[in-house]
């Protein structure tokens, strides 16, 4: 029942408004498209350094028995909330000048091909060592709000006091399990979403949309914080 709760409870975290907003603003192109592929490729990463960050930081506090201060959990909030304004002014500067684009390519041999933002003119493309994996750094810093409560179990109640370490280890990893599978899901129907004929010719309104919703929904987080 316990194990059961942990995956509910993560994939609910996982739909949270500042998660989805940020995933969808990191997928759409200033033109406002969203390919498929590089959608879903950037929920499962953002999903990853997420859950990444939530199951060793708060799988290694409970283990050590410590706990972090609740500035720690406000400046999360604080540093969620000033990403998607930041996100929100790039995908609305990409809308009006068309210079924030997406690009896909292999590292050396790797058969899957890694999707990266870049912004500037196309023809001026970064060399590849200038590349970064920034769906998933970015989804490890918003899991810094929640690594505070995740240490103290707080979603999982006062059931779970008695409980012995390793099933708390457990709680905390099945819940990261859940978040990947929530956020996972999200960019396959936001990338379906995107992907229809006619959310393709909304073109560079449908990217400045996304973009203000993400500066409003980022000044409220911060405020709220």
């Amino acid at each position: 029942m316990l194990i059961s709760s942990a995956l509910v409870l993560g994939f609910l975290h996982g739909l949270g408004a500042d998660h989805l907003m940020a995933i969808a603003a990191l997928s759409v192109r200033g033109n406002g498209d969203a390919q498929r592929a590089r959608a879903v490729g950037i929920a499962v990463r953002f999903a990853a350094g997420h859950a990444l960050l939530l199951a060793l930081g708060a799988g290694g506090l409970i283990a050590l028995g410590w706990s972090l201060p609740l500035v720690v959990e406000r400046g999360g909030e604080i540093l969620g909330g000033l990403l998607l304004v930041v996100f929100g002014a790039i995908g609305l500067w990409g809308a009006v000048s068309g210079r924030v684009y997406g690009h896909t390519h292999r590292h050396g041999d790797e058969p899957e091909a890694h999707w990266h933002l870049h912004i500037g003119r196309r023809d001026h493309h970064p060399v590849p060592a200038a590349h970064s994996h920034l769906p998933t750094i970015i989804g490890a810093a918003f899991a810094i709000s929640s690594l505070r409560a995740l240490t103290m179990l707080t979603p999982f109640g006062a059931q779970v006091d008695a409980a012995p370490l390793r099933t708390l280890l457990m709680l905390v990893v099945v819940f990261s399990v859940g978040i990947v599978i929530s956020m996972s899901l999200f960019g396959i129907v936001f990338a379906r979403a995107m992907s229809v004929a006619r959310a393709v010719r909304l073109g560079r309104a449908a990217a400045a949309l996304m973009a203000v919703t993400s500066i409003v929904l980022g000044i409220f987080w911060i405020a709220l914080a």
